[in-house]
C-alpha cells in the first residue's frame, strides 16, 4: 500500500502526457467531430488545445509528490469533462473512425484517478505525500 500512491500516480500522469502530446499535432478527430456536431467552433483547435495544456498539467502534478493530491483532482476534472462528451449527443461512446476503445480508456482512468484521491484523502493539497 505504500507505493500505491506513487506506482498509480505514475501510470496516470504517463497517460495524461500521452494523451496530452496528441492535442498538439493537426486538427484532432475528437474535437472536430464535437465541433461539427454541436456548432461551436472553439472546440478545435482552442478547446483542444486548453485540454492538451490540462491533461500536460495534470501530469506534472501528480508526478511531484508535494502537488500529487491537486494532480490527482485534476485528473478527475478532465475525465469528467472527457466522459462528459463521450455521454453526449455530440460525441458518443464511439466515435466513427474511433471506435469505443477511447471512452472505455477514460473511464479507466477516471477509476484510477477516484481510488488515488481516496488513498490520498488525508494528504493535504500542496504537502508531501511520502
Amino acid at each position: 500500500m505504500k507505493y500505491l500512491p506513487l506506482g498509480l500516480s505514475l501510470i496516470l500522469a504517463a497517460a495524461f502526457v500521452f494523451f496530452g502530446v496528441q492535442k498538439f499535432g493537426g486538427e484532432n478527430i475528437i474535437f472536430a467531430t464535437i465541433a461539427e456536431h454541436s456548432g461551436i467552433g472553439l472546440f478545435e483547435p482552442i478547446i483542444r488545445m486548453m485540454t492538451g495544456v490540462a491533461e500536460l498539467v495534470t501530469a506534472l502534478l501528480l508526478i511531484m509528490p508535494m502537488t500529487r493530491r491537486l494532480g490527482a483532482l485534476s485528473g478527475l476534472l478532465v475525465l469528467i469533462g472527457a466522459i462528459g462528451f463521450h455521454l453526449s449527443p455530440w460525441l458518443g461512446i464511439a466515435p466513427e473512425g474511433i471506435g469505443h476503445g477511447l471512452f472505455y480508456t477514460a473511464v479507466a482512468m477516471f477509476v484510477g484517478t477516484v481510488i488515488l484521491n481516496i488513498v490520498l484523502k488525508n494528504t493535504p493539497l500542496f504537502g508531501a505525500d511520502d
